[in-house]
């Protein structure tokens, strides 16, 4: 492997990728094809959370392979699977009362929307609910339902006449864009409530089903979090018209963020709730829902049953590692290091940009931070999407010399304009390691932003593609 062929495997393109081998991977770093070793300050996209090639992981899949490594979960039970979600379920102190284990994020998200209709269908007197809101910048995931619950406009595009049309959208709790001059958080808030409440008349609010966010806004606007106030203010409205609220956590949640779960830090408790990426840490494919009492007692209103089943739901061996990976989590208190060296990373990151031009803000939380690159950070006007200034320091990142890793997006202006990059480092980092990746990726930032000024932008840069 690592040689030039050509290709039988295909991800997204039909051309050889030109992407490096990875050979090896332990704790933070990975290790490619041509011995080159590179900081994994992305855990990929957010996964890797325990870092790389944790032998207690290995070792309770292989003893779960050793038991069962398969069963169909519509004819047997598992203990893996029973576990995980007592995990899952005790790590919310019971404010959510069962978890549905599923193998990815846009599954899981998949599961959540048709919990909500099967919901309003199970109540008494039946409701026939089926709009969702959701919020402009948002992504969900790849399948034909999540990619019309997000606003990752580029990705929609080819499918958009295969695409839901019951789902609308308000604008995203986005301060660094969204708060107007001279307006204070406490009005935003009531603006946005206010918008909120017109497009639930708009539609009929015995119509809306549920509204869905991401609580912390991920790939697409770069780790925003809402203004204080704004999820109250959001939950008042859904409440009063019966509307559940749905909180895709697969990227920003399981510790990320530096609570385990965002919400606990986010002032409410959502109806449901999609996690992934982190649950597995890479170790196994998996996600979950995890829904609450208000939805189990609905659902009992009816026959209790949920008109769903995938081949791997709750695959003993994906459950054993998960297990493993959040007993790790649990033990070493690792949420807590997250939490902690998580406001020195921002800090670290805001003192090495804080004079820079083309920085227009650094934010996030916990270890889940993004850096928006801006054409002139005083209007906060972006680069044209042509030259993929954040796509070029992905590369550039990758290349030797730099060996780091930056997770490259676009379009968090308006779905199409706006560069950043997302930081996102494993749990288990230390003090001095989160200083070597500020400083390797503010190398990165220098080199590629002094091309730009000095017009290499003009020219065609090897290796790039239309996507971020």
């Amino acid at each position: 492997m690592g040689s030039i062929k050509e290709p039988s495997l295909f991800y997204q393109s039909v051309q050889q990728s030109g992407l490096p081998f990875v050979a090896e991977a332990s704790g933070i770093y990975y290790t490619l094809s041509n011995g080159q070793k590179i900081i994994d300050s992305t855990c990929g996209a957010a996964v890797a959370s325990i870092g790389h090639g944790d032998r207690r992981v290995k070792d309770a899949i292989i003893a779960q392979l050793d038991k069962v490594s398969y069963a169909h979960p519509g004819y047997f039970q598992n203990d893996p699977s029973h576990d995980l979600a007592d995990e899952l379920v005790a790590t919310t102190k019971r404010q959510m009362a069962r978890a549905c284990l599923t193998g990815s994020g846009s599954e899981a998200m998949e599961i959540a929307v048709k919990l909500a209709r099967t919901y309003h269908l199970s109540m008494s007197p039946k409701s026939p609910r089926s709009h969702f809101i959701a919020r402009e910048g948002s992504w969900h995931g790849c399948t034909l339902g999540t990619l019309s619950l997000g606003d990752f406009k580029g990705r929609k595009a080819p499918f958009q006449e295969l695409l839901m049309d019951n789902v609308s959208r308000v604008s995203a709790c986005n301060p660094f864009r969204g708060l107007r001059q001279g307006e204070s958080e406490e009005e935003y808030v009531l603006r946005l409530q206010a918008e909120l409440e017109a497009e639930f008349q708009r539609v009929g609010p015995h119509k809306v089903a549920a509204f869905v966010v991401e609580p912390i806004v991920g790939t697409t606007l770069g780790c925003v979090a809402p203004v204080q106030g704004y999820f109250e203010a959001m939950k008042e409205v859904c409440d009063r018209h019966g509307a559940l609220i749905i909180f895709d956590e697969i990227m920003c949640g399981l510790g990320r963020s530096g609570t385990f779960h965002a919400w606990e830090q986010l002032g409410i408790v959502p109806d449901i709730q999609a996690v992934g990426k982190g649950l597995g840490a890479g170790y196994s494919t998996i996600s979950a829902v995890l829904f609450n009492d208000k939805v189990v007692a609905g659902l009992e209103q009816g026959s209790g049953y949920f008109e769903h089943g995938q081949t791997y739901q709750c695959h003993p061996v994906a459950c054993a590692g998960a297990l493993e990976v959040q007993r790790i989590i649990r033990s070493e208190n690792l949420v807590q290091n997250v939490a902690v060296l998580g406001d020195y990373f921002g800090q670290r990151l805001r003192d090495r940009f804080h004079d820079n031009q083309y920085i227009g803000d650094v934010r996030g939380r916990g270890f889940f931070w993004c850096v928006e690159i801006v054409k002139d950070a005083s209007t906060k006007e972006p680069f044209d999407p042509a030259l993929q200034i954040s796509k070029r320091m992905r590369l550039r990142g990758l290349s030797r010399g730099y060996d780091v890793c930056l997770f490259s997006a676009g379009g968090s202006v308006d779905g199409r304009r706006g560069d950043h990059f997302l930081l996102m480092p494993p749990f288990i980092v230390r003090q001095d390691e989160v200083d070597e990746i500020v400083e390797r990726v503010g190398k990165v930032v220098d080199s590629v932003m002094m091309e730009v000024a000095s017009g290499v932008q003009g020219q065609k840069i090897v290796g790039l593609s239309n996507s971020a």
